[in-house]
């Protein structure tokens, strides 16, 4: 299940995909609002991951777009430290879970 993650802070970004792809997950990542509207229209995507730094109204507006698009699960995130046990403890058993439901 391929899943979209929409993050503001690069750092945090590229943590939350190098984990979910060691992992065996098929992530891409994206910054802006624009990207993620681009992505979301292809229908490719199972699972919507957004980041604590993004804007209740841009969430609001994602949040939107993706039930229109085939997204079966939208995860909100606001990640600790370390970040790789955090995406394993939250948000790998969500994508699994979004993915058994297929």
């Amino acid at each position: 299940m391929r899943t979209l993650v929409l993050g503001r802070m690069p750092a945090r970004l590229t943590a939350v995909l190098a984990t979910l792809r060691a992992d065996g997950f098929d992530a891409e990542g994206v910054s802006t609002d624009d990207e993620a509207r681009k992505l979301l229209e292809t229908e490719q995507f199972g699972v919507l991951i957004i980041g604590g730094g993004v804007e209740p109204g841009s969430r609001a507006e994602i949040k939107e777009l993706a039930a229109k698009h085939r997204v079966r699960r939208v995860v909100d995130g606001a990640l600790t430290a370390p970040f790789d046990a955090y995406v394993r403890r939250e948000f790998e058993p969500l994508i699994r879970e979004a993915a058994s439901k297929g």
